[in-house]
């Protein structure tokens, strides 16, 4: 029996849209189900939200992701909670956790970064380093911070 790990995303209103944008990136099947297609009546603020979305790739990529219901009270965290920065050779970041990328091709993995870096910040950019024929670091126009890199080769001893 074999296990799978899918990142699972929590938005406040844009899944759709992320999805959407997710699945120009990296291709595959989007699916969107929102609150009024398990019945919540139209009429309702979240009604055209997503309460289920995932972007499946046969290339091995998938995601999941819905829209946080809406509530009256202001959500927590803000603006620091969600920065992801590089200081002194360092990354530092107020988030919980980043989606990690990882190809075989400097060439397959940089056509991923080109499409993603669309309206992204740049944490660190796509180029060679240390421990990697190629890696780089962004925060999406969703505020999701990615990590894409190239498997390094390693030869048994």
């Amino acid at each position: 029996m074999g296990i799978s790990t899918t990142a699972h995303l929590n938005f406040r209103g844009n899944a759709r849209q992320a999805l959407e944008f997710y699945q120009s990136v990296f291709g595959g099947r989007l699916t969107v189900i929102t609150y009024g297609d398990f019945g919540m009546p139209n009429g309702l603020p979240d009604a055209d939200k997503v309460v289920w979305g995932q972007v499946e790739a046969d290339n091995g990529f998938r995601i999941m992701a819905y829209d946080v219901p809406s509530r009256p009270e202001a959500s927590p965290g803000g603006a620091a909670a969600s920065t992801t920065w590089r200081e002194n050779g360092m990354t530092l970041t107020g988030q919980p956790f980043f989606i990690s990328i990882r190809g075989e091709s400097v060439e397959e993995v940089g056509a991923l970064w080109e499409k993603l870096v669309d309206g992204a910040t740049v944490v660190e950019a796509y180029a060679t380093s240390q421990w990697a024929p190629a890696f780089g670091m962004l925060t999406d126009r969703f505020g999701i911070t990615w990590i894409l890199d190239v498997a390094t080769q390693h030869t048994a001893a």
